[in-house]
């Protein structure tokens, strides 16, 4: 079968295509035939060891999102059947309960094989099954970003009608939130880089924006639109250059859910803002299978949309990695296999 593959040594020059033997599904495990793919920020971090030790060994799989049609079951699999579509768990191990060493060591695209093969075998406790309303391309685009703006929304921030949620950006995992908040029935307010993306972003619900590169120091004008009270819930996606500013605007006892490092991964901030006004910092790595099939329920009982940016070729792998590296996407980017 075709993969992509790092091989020899670390580095997105290394991505090579390769050809590895079909797998076969033992006893609880499940064949899939590989549908679509996308991308995450991890993606662009992996290949250069980014997470050291626990990135894997080579040669590796890269990329850890995806849907695949189950299309063989080993003895005993109960949970799907042949024809399913399901997309893999990114943390394997994590089906419910508290994060631990062992949920969470597990995770596809590195230390584990990812996405970008022609066939994957898993166990089928490492599966969902996709709502029939969504696409290939749309399903793929859930593990990661959906789940982990899920996480931080609902399942950690317990986000309720009339609280105001600040959002960073326009990309994968912000879009998702865009759409659990207002489904929860949120005032979301949104910062982005240009106007064109704006635009946009009104138009998929938001109900307030700042331009944070024409209002670079934008928590003033964004707490405005809280009637200076503070934001209830800021999904926080910068971190080093965007954490200053979300204190500067979140309201006394208010939820950081911190994301994403897109700026930077140093801590640069006053810590006594979070201190003196019990400001909650709540870590969000992605989720648990219980909560995904939660979201998924959700997603289908309101046919929620997916936002896809661009959809590459399989043998596009690097085109669309250096896409992704440019920023300049609204929503996923994906790959159809």
């Amino acid at each position: 079968m075709r993969v992509f593959q790092l091989q020899g040594d670390w580095g997105i020059a290394n991505l090579r295509r390769a050809e590895r033997l079909r797998p076969q599904p033992g006893p609880g495990q499940i064949l899939l035939r590989m549908l679509a793919s996308s991308l995450n920020f991890r993606d662009l971090v992996v290949p250069e060891r980014g997470y050291g030790q626990h990135t894997g060994t080579l040669p590796l799989i890269p990329v850890s999102d995806g849907v695949g049609e189950v299309v063989e079951l080993g003895e005993g699999v109960s949970r799907v059947a042949v024809g399913d579509r399901v997309c893999p768990l990114f943390f394997q191990d994590w089906i419910a309960g508290e994060p631990d060493m062992a949920r969470m060591t597990r995770s596809l695209g590195g230390p584990l094989d990812g996405t970008m093969a022609e066939f994957m075998c898993l166990s089928e406790q490492g599966v969902v099954k996709v709502p029939a309303y969504l696409s290939d391309i749309e399903a793929a685009t859930l593990p990661c970003a959906a789940l982990t703006a899920w996480s931080a929304v609902v399942a950690h921030g317990a986000v309720k009608p009339g609280e105001h949620v600040l959002v960073q950006g326009s990309g994968g995992v912000a879009l998702f939130a865009l759409a659990f908040a207002k489904l929860a029935g949120a005032h979301v307010t949104v910062i982005s880089s240009s106007d064109e993306k704006i635009a946009r972003l009104r138009a998929l619900g938001a109900d307030a924006t700042v331009n944070y590169r024409t209002i670079p120091e934008w928590a003033k004008p964004a707490r405005a639109f809280t009637g200076g009270r503070g934001f209830d819930h800021i999904v926080e996606l910068g971190g080093e250059k965007t954490l200053p500013q979300s204190l500067r605007c979140i309201r006394p006892g208010g939820t950081l859910s911190m994301i994403g490092v897109l700026s930077g991964s140093a801590l640069s901030t006053p810590l006594g803002l979070i201190i003196t006004r019990q400001v909650r910092l709540q870590g969000i790595t992605v989720g648990h299978r219980d909560a995904f099939e939660a979201m998924l329920a959700a997603m289908a009982r309101h046919r929620l949309p997916v936002v896809v940016d661009r959809v590459f070729a399989f043998e596009e792998l690097h085109e669309s990695l250096a896409y992704l590296k440019s920023g300049a996407q609204f929503g996923k980017i994906c790959l159809r296999h």
